[in-house]
Formats: structure tokens, C-alpha cells, sequence
């Protein structure tokens, strides 16, 4: 690609602030439970017995200094050093737990203080992108401190780190408002592109130029063949990929006129749809090329995923971990699993995947303990 994406979703990405849509169970008219939740990150490790910290933990978030109110659940230890869930009764407790500026878990059974840092149970989510352009391919065009504030303003959205001296910058954001980046810088490219050639035409005074705007076409080249040409490209996040491929798999399955590809480069997937042969229609490259946009536009608002690791788990547990969650989704008919050797992947909507993941973690717990 004529820009290179190197990102991280899930656990080893910063992530952003999303406001959580809020459900009801229809059956209790109660807000759902992963919306009454809280990531806490920096809780003391080994200090104390579990049962002892969780009860501390609750005493911090039932106190009125704390913006706390009645806590229904606390659920500590989890499988991350460190990070524990509390569910509050009402929804309310949790914006007003979130805008306490310093969390600080002070009590008589510890020795100090430890701050501690609040977070939304939906955060813990793909739905925050790090990529890292490379800017350098426009550095003949543009002053690219200029171009990059230029980006900023665009894009309100995104978190832009410092411009590197080979002309990279690290960009975070969500994966549309990342994707929305992508778009306009290819839309620049191709605008400098055609200028380059209307300028080639009258004069051949600018080798160094024509050079750079080759290598730069022949990335474009990769991404995007002809805005209404007969090769058109998506790029989707590997998550909703595979989420589509596995419930949703008409829409890559198409008349023998369009021909689907795919290449997955570990976080994102890059969908190539183009005709078959001459008699193809580019209008029905570009309908596809929108049924597919479309479903992961919708997935996206919705799909949360949490992992299952297995990295300290023996072989029988991680075995067992397996066996769970293939005995339960049954259960759980719009989860999708994907198991690795390190970890299990969970995608789906938060509350499910909320429920699915403590369902299994429960049955594994008591499947070891009868042994």
C-alpha cells in the first residue's frame, strides 16, 4: 500500500473514550449489566488475599467521596495482573465514578496508597486503531509539518503523535475515522497524480518529481485501481472480517461477472473486488464493493471482543478452556470464537461476550476444582 498501516487492536493499543450505547433487557426493563461496568487498572497484585481486595475495592466504590454508589459485583482477580470489573446497580454511578479525576485505593490493610485508573467495561474493545503513516511519500509536494496540521483539523477525531524524521507519524482513532484519513490522503495522491501529469505534458523539467510520483502511483496502485473503475477496495478491520465471512457470507459470495479476493495483514484485511472480464459491469463492482461497506459500517457500531488467555494456563487447562467454549456456544448464537495457541478471541456484542466470557471462566474454574 502506498501507505503504510502498522496497527494494534485489542490489548496492546491505547484505548479511546467511546460513548456506550445504553440497552435494557427488555425482560427486566434493567440497564444491561456491561453497562453498569467498570475496567479498573492498577489494583496492587499479591499484596493482599483476593477475597480481602475485593472487599476493599467495593468499600472504594461504594464511598460517596469516591462519587461511588451501591455496588453489586466486584469480580477479582481476572485473568490480566492487576484489573478487576465492578458492576454498579445503578448506570448513573458510572458517570459519575468516571469523572472523578484521581482514583486513590487507600485502607488501613495497605501499607499506601495506589492510584488507580477507571475506565468504561466497553473500552476494552476493538474499536480503536494505532497506525502509523508514512508520511515521507509526500515530502516533495508538501512541507509535511503544514500537510499534517492540516490533517489535525480534519481530523478532530484522531490523536496524532509527533511527525519522525523519516516521515513517519502515529495516528489512533477509531477504525472509520482512521479510514476516513486514508481516504483523503488517497484523494490527494490522486490529485497530485493528475497535476503531475497535465505538468509532464508541457514540460520534462522535474525528474526528481516524476520519480517520486511513480513510486507513489505504483503503491496508490495496490490500494485503489480507479475510483470508478473496475477494481475497487475495502479495507476492513480482521475482527469484522472474519465476523462477516463466518454469519454473513452472501455477501462475498457473488455472480461469476465479480471476483472476490482478500489479503490479511494481522489487523486489517484488505477486500479486492473487480470484474471478471470485459462484459462486466463497473456499476456492479461498486454495488458490492457497497453491500460490503455497509455490513461492516453496522457491525462495527456493535462488535466488541475480549480475550481468553492461555499463555500461563497448562495444556490440560487451556484444553479445558477450549472444551468450554465449545460447549456453550450453543448459548451464544451470534458469538463468534477463533482459537489461537495463546489466546481465544470472543467477538460479538458487549453483553454477550460479557456474559459468554464469565460463563466459561465459571466452568472451567469449577471443572478444575473437582479434580
Amino acid at each position: 500500500m502506498w501507505v503504510t498501516w502498522v496497527t494494534s487492536l485489542g490489548d496492546q493499543v491505547l484505548r479511546e473514550v467511546t460513548a456506550c450505547r445504553v440497552s435494557y433487557v427488555q425482560a427486566t426493563g434493567q440497564v444491561a449489566k456491561w453497562a453498569r461496568t467498570v475496567v479498573i487498572a492498577g489494583v496492587p497484585d499479591g499484596l493482599l488475599h483476593n477475597d480481602v481486595m475485593a472487599d476493599i475495592l467495593t468499600i472504594h466504590f461504594q464511598m460517596s467521596k469516591n462519587n461511588g454508589g451501591d455496588v453489586e459485583e466486584v469480580v477479582y482477580p481476572t485473568r490480566k495482573k492487576g484489573i478487576a470489573f465492578v458492576t454498579f446497580e445503578d448506570q448513573e454511578v458510572v458517570e459519575n465514578v468516571l469523572k472523578k479525576d484521581e482514583h486513590r485505593l487507600e485502607d488501613k490493610r495497605l501499607s499506601r496508597y495506589y492510584p488507580l485508573k477507571v475506565t468504561r467495561y466497553c473500552e476494552n474493545v476493538f474499536s480503536s486503531v494505532t497506525s502509523v503513516l508514512n508520511m515521507s511519500v509526500f515530502k516533495d509536494q508538501f512541507v509535511l509539518e503544514d500537510l499534517i496540521q492540516e490533517l489535525k483539523k480534519k481530523s478532530t477525531a484522531l490523536s496524532f503523535g509527533p511527525l519522525q524524521s523519516n516521515g513517519h507519524i502515529s495516528v489512533q482513532g477509531s477504525f472509520p475515522a482512521i479510514k476516513l484519513l486514508r481516504d483523503f490522503l488517497l484523494l490527494k495522491a490522486k490529485s497530485l497524480s493528475e497535476e503531475d501529469k497535465k505538468e509532464e505534458s508541457q514540460s520534462h523539467q522535474r525528474p526528481r518529481r516524476r520519480l517520486q510520483q511513480h513510486r507513489l502511483t505504483t503503491e496508490m496502485s495496490n490500494s485503489v485501481h480507479d475510483v470508478d473503475g473496475e477494481k475497487q477496495v475495502v479495507i476492513l478491520d480482521t475482527d469484522t472480517y472474519h465476523y462477516m465471512k463466518y454469519f454473513f457470507p452472501r455477501i462475498f459470495v457473488v455472480n461469476g461477472d465479480v471476483v472476490i479476493s482478500d489479503i490479511t495483514d494481522g489487523d486489517i484485511t484488505t477486500v479486492y473486488i473487480e470484474s471478471a472480464g470485459s462484459r462486466s459491469d463497473a456499476g456492479q463492482v461498486l454495488r458490492v464493493k457497497k453491500k460490503i461497506e455497509n455490513q461492516s459500517i453496522k457491525l462495527h457500531k456493535v462488535l466488541r471482543k475480549e480475550k481468553i488467555y492461555l499463555e500461563d494456563h497448562s495444556r490440560d487447562e487451556r484444553r479445558r478452556y477450549k472444551l468450554a467454549c465449545k460447549s456453550l456456544k450453543p448459548h451464544y448464537p451470534s458469538v463468534l470464537i477463533i482459537p489461537y495457541d495463546t489466546h481465544i478471541d470472543v467477538i460479538g456484542n458487549a453483553q454477550e461476550i460479557f456474559d459468554f466470557t464469565k460463563e466459561v471462566s465459571s466452568k472451567v474454574q469449577s471443572l478444575l476444582q473437582r479434580r
